[in-house]
């Protein structure tokens, strides 16, 4: 299943197709420039809906789903190294303000998880799913055993760093039930998500949205700082994730989306993927950080020197050096670019009508880079020289730098 039909899928559940009677507004993706202090851009697809959950604002409507553009970059430097990270994620979630609950939102993951792909649903099997709730939560763990029909050895109980969820920065949180894949005693051992992550894969967060917290580090090192004004729900669905495991492949880097931009790296470098693993981190650097960059530009970022401009041109750069690693010294990101345009066009249209304009600052980014490049190396070579007319053997600093 293509990731543009799997995006359809579940905006069209949450809208109409689903069996609990709980229509949702659907809600274009907000920009990733975010509007809130706390954060440079958008990471989270909660992130937009976070006034409605603080009762600041009086929502439009009491249910809504979407399908968020995120970027993170806490982990930046891990993209690449592993085939879990990634910059850039489209996250599918569906929220409810002050509507349903714990029981609402349990129904309607289950459904969709298992209704059969010719039924509109994901088609997974009911057997190979486990779940998590936390610690104390004994009302979630009931509705998965009771009224879904889970057995309780397929239901475990984790702690704060797992199952329950903030944005990191202060703001709404809560209490949360994770869904899991069992892809098999290839990946790993038994014993459930608390045994092995990577062979139970989690599919989806459901966020019982009822607390707000307030600053602190980590996972669990906060204070909740009370109830908010409405229970709600806030659920996220990593859409490349979920295509991972319907396409059939290893990881997120091998779906439809980013291998189209990792393949046109491949074609310019004469690199081929799977050759070697230094050569396969450059080209899942390149792949994510092409696509991250052209995202960004589309939405209105510019590279610079501090704030968002600043995340855009490390991206851009880290592609360009990566790309160098390979063997390829020409100008490259116009190309990958383009590829990334052609991956993300047919669920962003508006980066086709927009692609001129995303081009020209990609092209003259790059163009800038190379020339500071050439810069660099000119001067280097002129005090290379000198050292050596002059038998010394340190550079020194002032000329380093």
């Amino acid at each position: 299943m293509e990731s543009a039909e799997i995006r359809a899928r579940w905006l069209r559940f949450f809208e109409s197709e689903n069996r609990q009677g709980l229509t949702h507004t659907v809600v274009p993706s907000a920009s990733l420039i975010a509007d809130d202090p706390n954060l440079l851009l958008v990471n989270a697809g909660m992130v937009p809906f976070k006034p409605y959950f603080l009762g600041e604002v009086t929502p439009p409507y009491k249910r809504a789903t979407s399908v968020q553009k995120c970027v993170r970059t806490l982990d930046i430097d891990e993209v690449g190294k592993t085939t879990r990270h990634a910059s850039f994620f489209q996250m599918c979630g569906n929220f409810s303000f002050g509507d349903y609950f714990k029981e609402g939102a349990i129904s309607l993951a289950w459904e969709l998880l298992t209704r059969p792909i010719s039924d509109g649903g994901y088609g997974f099997a009911e057997d190979k799913l486990w779940v998590t709730v936390f610690l104390d939560d004994d009302e979630a763990a009931d509705i998965w055993h009771k009224k879904i029909g889970v057995p309780k050895e397929r239901i475990q109980r984790m702690g704060m760093g797992d199952n329950f969820w903030s944005m990191g920065v202060p703001g709404p949180c809560g209490p949360c039930s994770e869904i899991y894949y069992d892809r098999g005693p290839a990946y790993g051992k038994d014993g459930g998500p608390i045994a092995d992550e990577n062979r139970y894969m989690e599919v989806w967060n459901l966020v019982f949205m009822q607390n707000e917290r307030g600053a602190g580090s980590g996972k669990d090192d906060f204070p909740i700082l009370g109830e908010l004004p409405a229970k709600s729900i806030d659920t996220g669905l990593g859409l490349e994730r979920m295509a991972a495991l319907l396409q059939g492949v290893e990881n997120i880097y091998e779906i439809d989306t980013t291998m189209q931009i990792l393949s046109k790296a491949s074609e310019l470098t004469g690199v081929s993927y799977s050759h070697s693993h230094s050569s396969d981190v450059s080209l899942r650097v390149i792949a994510d950080h092409a696509r991250t960059s052209a995202m960004l530009i589309g939405d209105g970022v510019t590279p610079g020197n501090e704030g968002r401009g600043y995340v855009l041109r490390r991206m851009m750069r880290r592609t360009i050096r990566n790309m160098r690693l390979l063997g390829s010294m020409e100008p490259i990101m116009s190309e990958l670019t383009v590829a990334a345009i052609g991956a993300m066009g047919p669920q962003y249209p508006e980066l086709i009508s927009d692609q001129k304009r995303i081009l020209s600052v990609s092209v003259a980014e790059e163009e800038s880079f190379l020339q500071t490049l050439r810069s660099g190396t000119t001067i280097f070579d002129v005090a290379s020289a000198t050292l050596k007319k002059s038998n010394e053997s340190v550079l020194p600093g002032a000329d380093a730098f």
